[in-house]
């Protein structure tokens, strides 16, 4: 009778429902926060359009309504349509691969090999991921390879947040301990003044650092659920879409036409790589890469035209939470655009920076990043935001450019993998696990990871690192093509929010 009473301990609600709540009280808070702006101009040294950090005005309230907030539901909608569509065809891809038995014979040959044995595997894939995160700025790629490492962790006796893990939490590292990321570093260290790149040394020292924390925690999940099944956060999730047929080695047959397959896959995602870094591809290009490959892979598995429509709508049906998470999260941005209290947001935390010291003014912008990456998801976006704030009160407060630098890098890039209005809601949408059972798992892991910034940022004011990392090498990884892309960025960015 005893466990028949027993309550059960708080739940978050669903992934869906979650964001749907934030943005109530997000419209709440446009009849609360006062609705304010900055001036912005085109700066003629960088190109770029950014804050007059001496320019914030109170403006008249404009609070959104209940009606104005659900028409911003389907305005957002609209909005990151094409990353909706992104979802849909990127599984349309990995869907047909695993129709034609490709994925399912290779991950067989692996499971019947010694390398699923090894402990290397899971550091390599984020070692992999990490390194193309933080050098070409490598994100978005990702979105279509969830599924492949999700069905691969759970055919090797992990879960699913682990296979998302692999991928999105090793590409997430790498772009916040940026160092040659065009994207966020190149262009924040432009606005601050800064030689493009600099203090490449001691970015390598954070990679490597917070690499390696990441990938212990990880890892220590990892083998918790290995041992034991029921020690998995999402036992109780339904993940049969991602599973694969389990394999004896003698049984294992890898034709010529799947070997094929695969090769079009490694195909495909050096088209994207490739695509993005110098022929500028974006979202629809990539949506379009995807459908290219998915029809590709139909043919050589020989599917019949109907079979290839009922994939694609399988692939819609599969991605329908992962969509509508997209969109509900785009909602909450929109709602406090309307409400013009971004600025506002801003402006209040930087007002609280002032008069702590140089070490309490470092940690302070950190705080603040990491609370404003909620408001303004868009590493680019944000460093023309925020910059132009931000480098001028560390002049003031002791802080050296480098130093205020970081502390956006930091804040931009790890709160990626927390807050809902970034990139970890569709990840996890994508992958099929509740962000309730993700918080679960990364807040310990995100607790780590912050102190561990702390640390950094406190390392690098003491030392007074600004001398060191302005005299450090300055080092290009295609900054031309990828600054081009950066800016394409801020203005896609622009086009639902406030930056413009």
């Amino acid at each position: 009778m005893a466990s028949l009473t027993k309550k059960k301990g708080f739940q978050l609600p669903s992934t869906p429902v979650l964001l749907f709540c934030v943005i109530v009280i997000v419209m709440i808070c446009t009849y609360i926060i006062p609705a304010g702006t900055y001036e912005r101009f085109a700066d003629p040294n960088t190109g770029y359009t950014v804050v007059d950090p001496a320019s914030y005005t109170r403006t008249s309230q404009s609070p959104v309504n209940p009606w104005q907030m659900f028409v911003a539901i389907p305005t957002a909608f609209v909005a990151v349509g094409n990353i909706i569509f992104l979802i849909a065809f990127g599984f349309f891809w990995v869907y047909s691969v695993m129709q034609s038995g490709a994925l399912t014979s290779a991950i067989n040959k692996l499971l019947n090999s010694k390398a699923k044995d090894s402990k290397l595997f899971i550091p390599i894939c984020m070692l992999i991921f990490a390194i193309a995160g933080s050098t070409y700025g490598e994100l978005e790629t990702v979105y279509g390879l969830v599924p492949i490492f999700v069905a691969l962790a759970i055919a090797l006796g992990y879960d699913a947040i682990v296979g998302l893990c692999m991928c999105f939490v090793g590409v997430a590292t790498g772009f916040a301990s940026a160092t040659t990321n065009a994207y966020t570093i190149g262009v924040a260290q432009a606005i601050a003044e800064l030689p493009i790149f600099s203090g490449l040394a001691y970015r390598w020292v954070i990679f490597f650092v917070q690499y390696a924390v990441m990938t212990a925690m990880v890892m220590r999940y990892a083998a918790k659920v290995k041992a034991d099944p029921n020690a998995s956060y999402v036992k109780d999730v339904d993940f049969s879409s991602f599973q694969l047929e389990r394999q004896n080695a003698e049984d294992v047959n890898f034709t010529g036409k799947q070997k094929i397959i695969l090769i079009s896959m490694i195909f495909t995602i050096v088209c994207i790589v490739y695509g993005s870094l110098k022929l500028g591809f974006w979202i629809n290009e990539m949506s379009a890469v995807f459908i290219i490959s998915a029809l590709i892979v139909s043919a050589i598995a020989g599917f019949k035209p109907e079979q290839i429509k009922d994939n694609l709508l399988v692939a819609f049906k599969e991605m329908a939470i992962g969509m509508v998470v997209v969109g509900l999260a785009r909602a909450i941005l929109i709602i406090m655009q309307n409400g013009v209290i971004i600025d506002t947001v801003v402006h209040g935390m930087a007002s609280v920076m002032t008069g702590l010291g140089g070490i309490g003014s470092a940690i302070a912008m950190l705080v603040a990043q990491n609370i404003i990456n909620f408001f303004i998801p868009s590493g680019s976006g944000q460093a023309t935001a925020i910059m132009p704030i931000m480098a001028p009160l560390g002049d003031l407060a002791g802080v050296s450019r480098q130093v205020t630098v970081l502390a956006y890098q930091f804040g931009d890039g790890y709160s990626n993998m927390l807050w809902p209005t970034c990139s970890v809601a569709t990840m996890c949408g994508i992958g099929k696990i509740p962000l309730n059972k993700w918080y679960k798992f990364f807040l310990p892991v995100y607790g780590c990871c912050f102190a561990l910034q702390v640390v950094l940022i406190v390392i690098a004011t003491a030392l007074a690192l600004s001398v060191i990392l302005a005299s450090g090498s300055s080092f290009s990884f295609s900054a031309s093509s990828c600054a081009s892309r950066a800016v394409r960025s801020t203005y896609r960015f622009s086009s639902v929010s406030a930056f413009p």
